[in-house]
């Protein structure tokens, strides 16, 4: 990286090269320009770009908190949220924050100090939820599977009935191993143990089939910025009956609102993220908790009306659709797909960096020269894979031909002959589906 600063009485103008690219010019001698960030085509784990229209929905006036259009469009962002997380759970709402603030939302508010959790590590996130339950002070217990790999029930079961902890903890889809965890009967499986079901579907949720009631899961948290289609900063968050009512065995009130009342139970360790308090701020009582984001509000909105549009199974087919013709076009290019493809996500893809391909000299030269974003990944996994992401507005069919192209053309400026056209293998992936699609049933 070289950085070089000009100061002179009259003006400030700093340049910043690095291997990226070189940024403009932020500062004038009149002060800060206007914002006017680069424009790339995100195809890594997260975030993506944006759906403009949800962009644009971000742009709305803003209202009071408590204005009548402002409660009735939060209880339609409910609606919709219901509809995506496949619920009729009446608790389904925001948590202000990125993903994470739900995760914790969830682990904080479900979770006492001392009290038993069982949680299935199969990658960084898994890891994640492990730490936060040991800041909550619960007694922590992980069974682990190598990264790349998935759970069987038979393995979950076996721990559940050892250990018999409060709640079981998982994540559906893992980003930095791109690995799919199978969900089906795991809440029947979690209650006939006595354990409630948390499950953490940040990257999954919309790019892969979730039926929280069916499969009786008793919260599950979101975010927008994978392929719900926004950006990051609010998160979707559901809670079934029995999940509610161990909530509420919890419920303290501020001091500032309280009636008098005494709270019940052991208190919620977290104010901002104190479920209780916030199931009573999203209900009819509307009890005052934070100021509810207005534009995050209507960019969550606006990613659930265009998935309920659009309909929530054919936007999961979207991205498989999308994701397979992706993978179809990397292993074009004689490039080695990671892990378990049997159990992949749908919308991202490990791929493992050809020996002698410098891969973050390669990712930072397709930032350079095509303004296209792929990912790496962590931990044992640093170095080894990229990751390439077909999430949200950007799990289509030009973006996924635009990405293989410049890949292909890196690989070749870094000396790495690949063994076919990434691009034609993935044309010819879509081109077979529309056939198998036009064959009669």
């Amino acid at each position: 990286m070289s950085t070089t600063t000009t100061d002179t009485t009259t003006s400030t103008t700093t340049t910043d090269t690095t291997a990226t690219g070189t940024a403009p010019a932020h500062t004038t001698a009149a002060g800060l320009d206007q914002l006017n960030p680069p424009t790339r085509l995100l195809m890594g784990p997260g975030p993506i770009n944006a759906d403009p229209r949800v962009t644009r929905a971000i742009a709305s006036a803003l209202t009071g908190q408590f204005d009548p259009w402002m409660t009735d469009t939060m209880n339609e962002t409910m609606a919709l949220y219901r509809s995506v997380f496949n619920t009729t759970n009446e608790q389904t709402f925001l948590v202000d924050g990125t993903s994470r603030a739900a995760i914790e939302a969830a682990l904080v508010s479900l979770v006492a100090p001392g009290q038993k959790v069982l949680i299935a590590v199969m990658g960084r996130f898994g890891l994640l939820l492990k730490e936060i339950c040991e800041r909550v002070g619960a007694t922590v217990i992980t069974i682990e599977r190598p990264w790349g790999t998935v759970f069987t029930a038979s393995e979950i079961e076996e721990a559940l009935r050892i250990h018999r902890p409060v709640l079981f903890a998982t994540v559906q889809g893992d980003t930095a191993t791109t690995m799919n965890q199978p969900l089906e009967g795991l809440g029947q499986l979690c209650h006939r143990y006595g354990a409630l079901c948390y499950v953490d579907v940040t990257a999954s949720i919309a790019g892969n089939t979730l039926l929280v009631d069916d499969w009786e899961l008793d919260v599950v948290s979101a975010g927008l910025q994978k392929c719900l289609g926004g950006p990051s900063g609010s998160a979707p968050i559901t809670i079934s009956e029995r999940a509610r009512e161990v909530i509420e065995g919890r419920r303290h009130l501020e001091a500032g609102i309280t009636d008098g009342s005494a709270g019940v139970g052991e208190r919620i360790r977290s104010n901002y993220l104190d479920l209780a308090m916030l199931m009573d701020y999203w209900g009819p009582m509307r009890l005052n908790h934070h100021t509810e984001s207005g534009p995050m509000l209507y960019a969550a909105r606006e990613c659930a009306r265009l998935i309920d549009a659009e309909g929530i199974a054919q936007t999961v087919e979207r991205h498989r659709l999308n994701g397979a013709a992706m993978a179809a076009g990397l292993q074009g290019l004689g490039l080695e797909l990671f892990g378990d493809q049997h159990y992949r996500m749908n919308n991202v893809i490990g791929v493992k960096i050809p020996d002698g391909v410098p891969g973050d000299d390669l990712r930072a030269a397709l930032l350079t020269d095509f303004a296209v974003e792929i990912g790496t990944s962590f931990g044992p996994l640093t170095g080894v894979v990229w990751r390439v992401g077909v999430m949200g507005y950007n799990a289509r069919r030009d973006a996924v031909l635009t990405t293989l192209a410049a890949l292909e053309a890196e690989l070749h400026r870094f000396g790495h002959a690949t063994t076919g056209s990434g691009v034609e293998a993935a044309m010819a992936y879509y081109d077979q589906s529309k056939t198998n699609e036009e064959q009669p049933a």
